[in-house]
């Protein structure tokens, strides 16, 4: 799962709107005997927990990382202006003292920090508001590349329009008074996006001093000498460099000695977490945890022929949360024959959606999607609820239709019915193993059937977003592509992943590269408009847009399965859909 996979809800006693990528304001399923949030009230202290993944989080740099897993990290090692605990539903002050205040014309958001929040060493000094200023200004650097920070930061004043080639710009819009205290100007009313956003990673604090010389490289190297300010930080050596994370195999977080418990709401109960990667039979790592000891599952997905057994020989050890998020196969739009709309359209008309479905273990996991805006979501209703409008023949029929696919193919110019160009076989973007290969072999019989034959391309789940789909003009098709609230607003499903401005050269979201000009302005619109029922629509309407151009097709709704062993008092956080790791206790 991408945020790619992942969430955060705005505060909406502010303003009402409501987050990465992941997921959102969610509930867990009664599916499951394990509580989706809520730690028990002689929850144990101490102890190692390890977690089993088949790949690696993206980042551990905050100014980059934007998945879920990595979010799982990411919310121990650091904390942020407003965050979510477990079963928060509204993000609360973290490094924050209160709520952010904003002047009658929205234009101008303040926010005050705690005093006595320091850094882990080396750093070892208070968290000042310059360090949150230099955090968010080095999410416009190119060497910096945030997927999010233009779309969510770039109406304060001074923000560049695309990521600064040269390094860390100073933005003018954002000053510090004194040391606890921030002021964003913006040139539009805005205030609630960037308030939404303010729950994100990008606002961790990071050091200009100790950080500067890693962020003049392009690309930074701050990702491997990070200064933590959470309760846990990964291990490193006394200059900082990480020696507790090994990519691809490894990464162990410890406590933060300079951690102040009486700073922060989390209890941050084990003392150590261990994540073994390269797990990537989820049956043999679903089996495992099940059966074993101090173990929990991370970013894999149960196998379909082991569910059945988890929720039901298992319950007391096994939780599906639902989740605002959606998952889809993404073809690039800037490839042959994928440029061709109608071609597009052929697709989604071929395709088995029912298949996708099964393949991850029926509607445990997921119910059918034909759009992108999730149940229970702003804007859902508006465009449609779970029914594709009938002005989408070709989101009609869950297991497919190749007559109408055919008769796509016939309008892009193919009279058989049939793909006839390049013999060449467009690369698949394959997501590990398990469920991520089903996925990618059932998008390989869905394009042979109209013709077009594509060659497997296998990859870590980490690389498939860092180094394969998140990289423009890498890949023809990526058939695992998934996609969670930022906060609770339609802007977050719909723009990073499909505004044409948002295509950046890395950590790029737009997987399908979309850029129509129709959809562009339907975001324009969308974006200027207060909290409630015109925002909703006009998001709905940008939804539909999005459906009908075909650039990817959209076929669940996802709930999270997530597994631990007996002796794990595990807690869902609901907001990311994956275990808490400040919450989650040895039993």
């Amino acid at each position: 799962m991408t945020k790619r996979l992942i969430a955060a809800p705005l505060l909406v006693g502010l303003i009402a709107l409501a987050g990465c990528g992941g997921s959102d304001n969610k509930s867990s399923s009664s599916s499951s005997g394990t509580p989706a949030a809520g730690a028990p009230d002689n929850a144990k202290k101490g102890g190692t927990l390890t977690i089993l993944a088949s790949g690696d989080v993206d980042y551990i740099d905050p100014g980059q990382d934007y998945y879920q897993f990595g979010y799982q990290v990411e919310y121990s090692v650091n904390r942020t202006l407003y965050s979510f605990a477990a079963d928060d539903t509204e993000a609360r002050p973290d490094l924050a003292t209160s709520a952010p205040e904003v002047s009658s014309d929205g234009k101008t958001v303040t926010v005050h920090i705690r005093k006595g929040i320091k850094y882990a060493p080396p750093v070892n000094r208070e968290v000042t508001s310059k360090d949150i200023k230099y955090a968010i200004e080095r999410g416009f650097s190119g060497h910096v590349p945030s997927a999010y920070a233009t779309l969510y930061f770039g109406s304060i004043v001074g923000a560049p329009k695309k990521p600064d080639a040269k390094g860390v710009p100073n933005i003018s819009g954002i000053t510090t008074p004194d040391d606890q205290t921030l002021v964003f100007k913006l040139s539009e009313p805005r205030s609630g996006t960037l308030i939404g956003a303010m729950a994100l990673p990008l606002t961790v604090p990071v050091p200009e001093e100790y950080a500067k010389k890693f962020d003049a490289k392009n690309p930074s190297t701050y990702d491997q000498h990070v200064a933590f300010v959470g309760p846990y930080m990964v291990e490193h050596d006394a200059s900082g460099k990480l020696t507790g994370r090994k990519p691809g195999k490894s990464i162990t977080m410890v406590r933060n000695p300079n951690w102040d418990k009486g700073s922060d709401y989390r209890p941050a109960y084990v003392d150590r977490v261990e994540i073994l990667e390269g797990n990537t039979d989820p049956l043999v790592s679903t089996r495992r945890i099940l059966n074993g000891t101090k173990l929990i599952s991370g970013d894999f997905t149960v196998p379909a022929n082991l569910l059945k057994r988890a929720v039901t020989q298992y319950k007391d050890q096994t939780s599906i949360t639902q989740a605002a998020a959606w998952r889809a196969v993404s073809l690039n739009t800037k490839m042959k024959p994928f440029d061709n709309i109608n071609v597009r359209k052929a697709i989604f008309a071929v395709f088995d959606r029912q298949a996708m479905i099964l393949s991850r273990g029926g509607t445990a996991q997921g119910t059918p999607a034909w759009s992108f805006i999730p149940p229970d979501f702003p804007g859902f209703q508006e465009s449609g609820g779970a029914t594709p409008p009938k002005e989408f023949d070709f989101a009609q029929k869950l297991t497919g239709d190749l007559a109408l696919a055919q008769s796509y193919m016939k309008k892009a110019g193919y009279p058989s019915g049939k793909y006839t160009g390049s013999e060449r076989p467009l690369e698949v973007g394959v997501a590990g193993t398990g469920t991520g290969t089903r996925a990618a072999e059932i998008t390989q019989a869905m394009l042979g059937k109209l013709g077009i034959k594509v060659k497997l391309r296998f990859v870590t789940p980490d690389a498939y977003i860092t180094k394969f789909c998140g990289v423009p003009k890498k890949v023809a098709v990526c058939p695992s592509s998934a996609w969670g609230q930022d906060f609770k607003d339609a802007q977050t499903q719909l723009q990073p992943t499909f505004d044409g401005r948002a295509i950046v050269p890395a950590n790029n979201a737009n997987y399908s590269e979309l850029d129509d000009p129709a959809v562009n302005a339907a975001i324009d619109k969308a974006l200027v408009l207060p909290p409630g029922k015109d925002r909703d629509q006009a998001w709905a309407d940008a939804n539909k847009l999005i459906v009908g151009t075909a650039a990817a097709v959209p076929y669940q709704w996802d709930k999270t399965v997530n597994v631990e062993s007996k002796d794990v008092a595990g807690v869902i956080n609901l907001n990311n859909t994956a275990y808490d790791l400040n919450y989650t206790s040895l039993k």
